[in-house]
């Protein structure tokens, strides 16, 4: 008499069949999330990457290490415009003054000579860069500079050197920013004063200053 062995099947319950489609929607999303990273990194232009790495340094205040950053952006990609802004931002902060007037004053130079008119970030970028520098005139006491720097801002993109959003407010802690419309007010009312009646520099005030990021 021949024997048959049974063979034994694992058994399919509904509770295992619910823990694989769990699993491989998890192994899916994980997947997905690091072919998109990937795929920021690779298709991102030259620069882009060095250029984040120097934002978030500039926002720890770790200047040196940030201008290292966008100067290997730059390397990458001469005409960076977020690198060149990034730098010229990082060497005020860092008060290497003569470096970042030079630093602003070629990249308002490069971004008229290059600027498309339908080029929308670029425009904001000059914007910002004006106002960038009037910040830095303000500082070193060329009040009347800062002023001319300030209106140019505001006549190129107002929207874009306007005063921060809520996030950046509620993140940095500056829920009464110096907008440059406010400061070029205020320049412009003391300027018009006789010279021994004028007050151009209010440390609370000049405080709450912002850099005008693309």
């Amino acid at each position: 008499m021949t024997v048959h062995a049974s063979t034994s099947r694992p058994r399919v319950t509904a509770s295992l069949l619910r823990r694989y489609i769990v699993l491989m929607a998890v192994f899916t999303f994980v997947m997905f999330t690091v072919w998109a990273v990937a795929q920021q990194f690779v298709q991102a232009p030259p620069g882009d990457y060095e250029v984040r790495q120097g934002g978030i340094l500039l926002s720890d205040r770790k200047f040196d290490e940030a201008i290292e950053r966008f100067d290997a952006a730059l390397a990458k990609e001469p005409g960076h415009r977020g690198a060149m802004m990034g730098r010229a931002i990082a060497l005020l902060q860092s008060e290497r003054h003569d470096e970042a007037e030079a630093a602003f004053g070629a990249l308002i130079e490069y971004l008229r000579a290059t600027l498309e008119p339908e080029d929308i970030t670029g425009t904001a970028v000059l914007a910002g860069a004006h106002a960038n520098r009037g910040v830095l005139y303000d500082r070193t006491g060329r009040h009347e500079q800062a002023l001319s720097d300030y209106i140019q801002a505001l006549r190129i993109d107002e929207g874009a050197v306007g005063g921060p959003g809520l996030a950046h407010r509620i993140i940095y802690g500056n829920t009464r920013p110096a907008t440059v419309r406010k400061r070029a007010e205020y320049l412009a009312e003391q300027l018009a004063l006789p010279e021994d009646q004028r007050l151009l520099t209010v440390p609370e005030l000049d405080a709450r200053q912002r850099m005008h990021k693309p």
